[in-house]
């Protein structure tokens, strides 16, 4: 009966743990609202709501780009034989980081695009 209580308890404390630890910044769309949003916008404020978006989600794949460039320069200094097969571990890393750089200057010009569109907008 205590092996339950202190169950529940502690899933209880660790939900609560990850809850605070992922604020939500900015609204996540689904790609189908995300087009539905993109198709639909016509007003400044609906331009200014895509290039926020955007412009999160940049943020957001610049500092996983970032936090996979640490890990990449980590494996890089790892010399050991098992290291040395292709690919290595530090080859995935670097996968992931020009991954998620690229994505970050996608994003770029998508609200770079929202902005314009938003300055044009305006009267």
């Amino acid at each position: 009966m205590i092996r339950k209580i202190l169950g529940a308890a502690s899933l209880f404390v660790l939900a609560v743990g990850v809850a605070s630890a992922q604020p939500q910044t900015s609204p996540q769309y689904s790609h189908a609202e995300l087009q539905k949003m993109i198709a639909n916008a016509h007003t400044p404020q609906q331009y200014q709501a895509l290039a926020t978006y955007f412009r999160s989600q940049q943020k957001l794949f610049e500092q996983q780009a970032q936090s996979e460039k640490q890990e990449w320069d980590r494996r890089s200094q790892i010399t050991a034989a098992t290291y040395q097969k292709y690919p290595r571990p530090a080859d995935s890393s670097r996968n992931r980081y020009e991954y998620f750089t690229y994505e970050a200057q996608q994003m770029s010009q998508q609200a770079a695009h929202f902005e314009s569109l938003l300055v044009t907008a305006q009267p």
